[in-house]
């Protein structure tokens, strides 16, 4: 891995700066290299309100952010229309908001960054301005072109989850559930533990979608007659995978020593479990895309902008857990 992590800059009027500045100062502790794709002006201001010794570097591209990253944060200029109020996020920000993904992007795929860490965005603001996308998985996935499908798993350590319906209310992601997409999701899952997390032989659990997995049809159907048909043709294709296991037996510690990751049916499902575990360290990581994307496991926060009590932990999770990730793909392309 030669090239560094781009990071952009999430929602300005939330913590999305301040543990920016945070991971850098924290680069002595395995944080890979890394710049922001975001406001030096807004950046230096917040670094001074908040006492932090962070030397800021505008640069023109990743290389010079490289050299000098050890000695300052670079940072890839992305202006903002507005001033920041934090707390108060501005529609009219919203432009630089995504530019700033559509750059990462561009810089990932063209391999001047080895990765992108994406910082939280605000959605509401984002929508005020005409955005029309449920969140940054689905609009990365129109960014990577027809043939991706982009697929959200969250990583701990010691639990890996993956929803197959995401950002939909409970009784639509019922509706919505399919066999297809319950497929979909393990091949690409299994592919990812591959390739992504050095896993051999990847051993993927299935949660059922109704209480005891639906007790063989009394409580549900979808057991029957779409989660175990996808199980059957997973194990079919060759992959191992067992299910559908009913999910409240599925999260403690022996269980999770029985699998790699978990495919969910929705998204409370999925992310409950992983933040019980572990709330600070909870990584959004992005499958079925060309190139690596992961997240802190966490909203703006807008509540406590600006006040230095934000945790970078889970960013710097991200970021570390990104550098991996590009440090397998280099090494198995390094292989004869």
């Amino acid at each position: 891995m030669t090239a560094p992590i781009a990071l952009t800059m999430g929602e300005p009027a939330g913590i999305g700066g301040e543990i920016t500045l945070m991971a850098w100062l924290r680069r002595g502790e395995g944080v890979p290299p890394f710049f922001a794709i975001d406001d030096p002006e807004r950046l230096q201001r917040l670094a001074t309100m908040l006492g932090f010794s962070v030397a800021l570097r505008a640069v023109a591209g990743p290389e010079e952010a490289a050299q000098c990253f050890p000695e300052a944060l670079g940072v890839l200029p992305r202006r903002l229309a507005h001033p920041v109020l934090l707390g108060r996020p501005d529609p009219a920000n919203a432009r630089a908001v995504i530019g700033a993904i559509v750059s990462a992007v561009e810089l990932v795929r063209s391999g001047r960054a080895c990765a992108m860490v994406t910082n939280p965005i605000q959605k509401e603001a984002l929508y005020a301005a005409g955005f029309r996308h449920p969140g940054h998985t689905e609009f990365l996935e129109e960014l990577a072109g027809a043939d991706s499908k982009a697929i959200m798993m969250l990583a701990c350590p010691g639990l890996r989850v993956v929803p197959v319906t995401v950002h939909v209310a409970l009784k639509e992601a019922v509706a919505a559930l399919r066999e297809q997409d319950i497929v979909i999701a393990g091949r690409t899952v299994s592919r990812a533990l591959t390739t992504d997390f050095g896993i051999a032989k990847p051993r993927i659990a299935v949660a059922g979608l109704n209480p005891h997995a639906g007790e063989a049809g009394t409580m549900g159907r979808e057991e029957i007659d779409l989660i175990e048909p996808a199980v059957r043709r997973l194990a079919a294709e060759g992959h191992i995978v067992a299910g559908p296991h009913s999910a409240d037996t599925l999260f403690h510690a022996a269980a999770r020593r029985r699998y790699d990751a978990v495919l969910c049916m929705y998204h409370d499902q999925a992310l409950i479990p992983l933040k019980t575990i572990d709330f600070d360290r909870g990584v959004n990581i992005t499958l079925g895309l060309p190139f690596i994307r992961t997240s802190p496991d966490h909203g703006t926060a807008c509540d406590i902008a600006g006040k230095g009590t934000a945790s970078p932990e889970s960013l710097i999770a991200a970021l570390r857990m990104a550098g991996e990730m590009a440090a397998r793909r280099a090494s198995q392309l390094s292989l004869p």
